[in-house]
Formats: C-alpha cells, structure tokens, sequence
C-alpha cells in the first residue's frame, strides 16, 4: 500500500511520516521538494517545480506494488502549487495524479502552530490550501483520514489511520 502524507505546510509531515514508516516497518519517502528548493541559491522557477514533479513521479515507481511504503508529501501538493504560482498544470501531472497512485492519504489539519523557516511561504494560509488539498484528494476518488492532534497523540492517530486504511 502507497500511503502519502500532505497538509499545509508546519503540519507536521515530515515527522510523522518518518515515525510511521519506523513504526510499521514501511520504506520512508521523504519530501524531495524541501531538499530541492534549500539547495538553490535563487528563487523557484516553473521549470523547478515541475522538475521536482518528475523526480517524485520516479520515486513513486522504484515501489513493488506489495509494498508498504509512506510518502512525505505527494505529487497534489505540487499540482496545487503550480496553480497557485504558475496558474498553469503540465498535463503529465494531471494524468500521474489520474493514474491514482497513491492508495490512500493521510491529511494532516492545520491545528499545529506555525513554525517558520526557510522554505515555508504561507503560514497565514494554511486553512486554505488544507481545504485545496481535501478537494484534490476528492477528485482522485482515493481514500482519505485527516489527521488531527498534537506530538504523541497526533502520532497515535496517524497509526490508527493507517492501520483501517490497510484493513480496508
């Protein structure tokens, strides 16, 4: 099972995608965009973004199918960023994302403080993109739990979330 991690950014993803993957023993991806956008020495560009796109879209095939794996983030919050920056979608995004990949998400609310830094863009947004993402992850027709909660409980709901998500 394929199994991504998204919300807004300062939700906690990385963390608690991280703990889960040890936690059920699964492959952990992290978030390649992160690692992309630190490393440049200017501003994003639209070619940046949809670079990033087709590196996550490579990750997503080095998996079996029998595999569990957990996704720090997910090609949505790339489609929704090219929008909102570009107000344009290259059409190998939107047939990836039709191709409905990912097996299920978990939704990570914006109950969390926003915690800055050097990548992170929108924290006066954050309610915004949360309802974007939900209505992207709709439009996949995937499965979906939306994960709520502060450091160990947010973890233990996660856990549960996974957990009916693989018994489904």
């Amino acid at each position: 099972m394929k199994i991504a991690i998204i919300g807004p950014e300062s939700t906690g993803k990385t963390v608690l995608s991280e703990r889960l993957a040890g936690y059920f023993g699964a492959e952990w991806v992290p978030e390649y965009a992160r690692e992309y956008v630190e490393r440049l020495d200017r501003p994003y560009t639209f070619e940046d973004v949809c670079y990033i796109a087709t590196h996550q879209i490579e990750e997503e095939q080095r998996y079996a199918a029998n595999q569990l794996v957990i996704f720090d983030t997910d090609l949505i919050i790339t489609k929704v960023w090219l929008e909102y920056c570009y107000q344009k979608v290259p059409s190998f995004v939107v047939e990836r994302l039709g191709n409905r990949y990912i097996d299920a998400y978990l939704l990570c609310a914006p109950d969390l403080p926003w915690e800055p830094d050097t990548v992170r863009e929108h924290g006066t947004d954050r309610n915004f993109f949360f309802d974007w993402y939900r209505r992207e992850i709709e439009q996949t027709g995937s499965p979906y739990i939306i994960i709520t909660g502060a450091g160990d409980t947010r973890f233990e709901n996660a856990v549960e979330a996974v957990k009916k998500l693989i018994e489904q």
